[in-house]
């Protein structure tokens, strides 16, 4: 990953942090996240990203270090649970929400997460930024719904497929844009759990 220290204003090491409001933070987060999307990684700057929100490079380096520092706290800001409140009742028909809510879900953030791919094998903070924001809580969410299936007893705690339930619905979000050049829409998914994460828990 190149580095950004080049272009970094001297000065910027003997400044403090200077205050922002709440809503002109996000409006640099978003900004620096919708390029990724579009460009890539590799091709933003701090420099691209002062010119469209129409700030100083360096009130961005004053407030965070480096790019993948303000790249992490752009994805911390963006921290949520897209499989909140999925709470049917029927472990079959929760694992059917959750793929028609990581289809809709596919189409940007996905992208995100593939523009990303690279940098995150090189950068620590950012791995840790994805894996918070994008994956750990969904997971956990995915955890918290296979628990409360066998809770009602609708599937055997030591069931060994339900360790990887989680794997094979993101394993396949990830997959499918590489196999087919297409992303994994809620219909492709919602098939995909009906014919291979159903069947290997037992429930039909």
């Amino acid at each position: 990953m190149t580095s950004q220290a080049a272009d970094r204003p001297e000065t910027v090491g003997a400044s403090s942090r200077s205050k922002l409001t709440r809503e002109r933070e996000q409006e640099f987060f978003d900004a620096v996240i919708e390029q990724i999307r579009e460009c890539g990684y590799d091709a933003v700057t701090m420099d691209g990203v002062a010119t469209s929100t129409r700030c100083s490079k360096s009130t961005l380096y004053r407030q965070w270090k480096t790019k993948p520092q303000f790249v992490a706290a752009a994805l911390r800001s963006r921290r949520r649970v897209c499989f909140a409140g999925i709470d049917s009742g029927s472990l079959a028909e929760d694992l059917r929400q959750v793929a028609r809510v990581l289809g809709e879900w596919s189409g940007r953030d996905h992208r995100l997460v593939q523009a990303l791919g690279h940098a995150v094998l090189e950068d620590q903070e950012l791995a840790r930024a994805l894996r918070e924001t994008l994956v750990e809580p969904e997971i956990a969410a995915v955890e918290r719904i296979l628990r409360r299936g066998v809770e009602r007893g609708e599937i055997a705690a030591d069931h060994p497929a339900l360790p990887y339930v989680a794997a094979q619905i993101f394993g396949v979000l990830r997959v499918r844009p590489m196999l087919e050049g297409r992303d994994a829409d809620p219909d492709f998914l919602l098939e995909f759990v009906e014919s291979a994460v159903l069947p290997a828990l037992g429930l039909t």
